[in-house]
């Protein structure tokens, strides 16, 4: 058996919904998981709540009195969902104190603040108006058997409101569908969140663009003189836009994936229209989705802008090569000429160094012969040239083989 099966099947069940019925009170925060946070509001709760838990699990869930509380770990944010049964006085009563400590405590990491009262049909106070909806979209979900309505604003303590009215869903899944509600708002938030880094980003592509155009055409005219200070601006640009990919790739990435994530959850609350409200889910996929297009376009601009960049530094990389190959054809042409004309010089020194060896060689025979008149031999000149001309030729002809044989070497 494989060392992680265990694990990764369990994967499964890794992050159960919460089940109750109706009525009820659930909350619902979601914090950014920055400097550790995640960890230390899950073991201070753990601490003053159930001493037993274990604040390294991604998922746990607990009692506090008469409400549960549980507790999600995700890769960017950590979410934590009460859930308080029965009827409340109110039915949009104030934010339980523990979690209120952890948002007042962890307030700049708080992406998503969320309050679901859901109502048994017994328990239905039979009008909107009651609950303080004036202008709300509603659904019906799943053939009717629930019915959402939200204004989609924050109350004046930043909470979103929600009203889930169940008529026929037992506790499991009444559960999963306001986790599908939760999870709806809480993944569009962060996805939301590279909307900022999109329009701050704006202006710095506008000025890369323009960059981008004056190299080019620079690159139209520029002589070869000025070649290598203009592969230097293209690649300081293309280091600073490749520095920018490395730096929103992430958030990039991570609105494209949670924006799939709102879509799938909106797909599968099964809604259709109650009444005269628009559809929730229609309504968040209207002023949501152009968020979405908003990231990805700029994403995709980004990249359009590096491939753009990389191939006006191929374009002049080519350029350059051409110009570097036709120095060299012009270095080897000369060296070609020069090899010619060496080659030339040595046959002729070579032609001239047999002139000067038969000169010397001849000499050399004049003065044996003189020796050999003087010590008493009686030879004709005559006699003397016939004996020495063929041994003459014979040695320089040696000597002209042996040089043009270490030439051809």
């Amino acid at each position: 058996m494989h060392l992680r099966r265990n694990a990764l099947h369990n994967e499964l069940h890794a992050r159960p919904s919460m089940y109750f019925d109706a009525p009820a009170q659930v909350f619902h925060l979601a914090f950014l998981d920055e400097d550790d946070a995640a960890q230390s509001i899950i073991r201070t709760l753990c601490d003053r709540h159930v001493a037993l838990a274990d604040p390294t699990l991604p998922q746990g869930e607990f009692p506090i009195g008469d409400a549960r509380l549980k507790w999600e770990r995700h890769t960017e944010f950590l979410t934590l969902t009460l859930v308080t049964p029965g009827t409340q006085a109110s039915p949009w009563s104030a934010l339980p104190a523990v979690l209120a400590e952890v948002a007042e405590a962890h307030s700049s990491l708080l992406i998503n603040a969320d309050q679901i009262c859901v109502e048994s049909e017994d328990s239905w106070r039979g009008d909107l108006a009651q609950y303080g909806f004036h202008d709300p979209l509603g659904s019906n979900l799943d053939d009717g058997k629930a019915t959402v309505w939200s204004d989609l604003r924050l109350n004046g303590n930043g909470l979103n409101r929600m009203l889930v009215l169940n008529r026929q869903f037992d506790g499991r899944r009444l559960g999963r569908m306001v986790r599908r509600l939760l999870e709806v708002e809480t993944y569009r938030l962060m996805a939301s969140l590279t909307l900022p880094v999109a329009r701050s980003l704006s202006g710095e592509l506008r000025q890369y663009e323009t960059e981008l155009v004056a190299l080019s055409d620079d690159n139209a005219h520029t002589g070869a003189e000025d070649i290598r200070a203009l592969l230097k601006r293209i690649t300081r640009l293309s280091a600073r836009v490749t520095q920018t990919q490395a730096r929103t790739r992430l958030r990039f990435s991570a609105t494209e994936a949670y924006a799939q994530l709102v879509f799938e959850r909106i797909a599968e609350l099964h809604e259709s229209r109650t009444g005269d409200c628009q559809k929730l889910g229609t309504f968040i996929e209207q002023r949501f989705r152009p968020t979405v297009r908003y990231c990805e376009s700029t994403d995709q601009r980004l990249t359009r802008l590096g491939s753009a960049v990389a191939d006006l530094g191929n374009l002049l990389q080519a350029r350059v090569q051409v110009d570097m190959e036709e120095q060299n054809s012009q270095i080897l042409q000369s060296l070609s000429t020069r090899a010619d004309t060496q080659i030339k010089i040595q046959k002729a020194v070579e032609g001239l160094s047999i002139i000067a060896i038969s000169y010397y060689l001849l000499s050399l025979f004049k003065l044996l012969y003189q020796g050999l008149l003087t010590v008493g031999f009686d030879l004709s000149p005559r006699a003397a040239l016939l004996a020495g001309m063929p041994l003459a030729v014979i040695i320089i002809g040696a000597i002209a083989y042996q040089i043009r044989n270490a030439r051809r070497h």
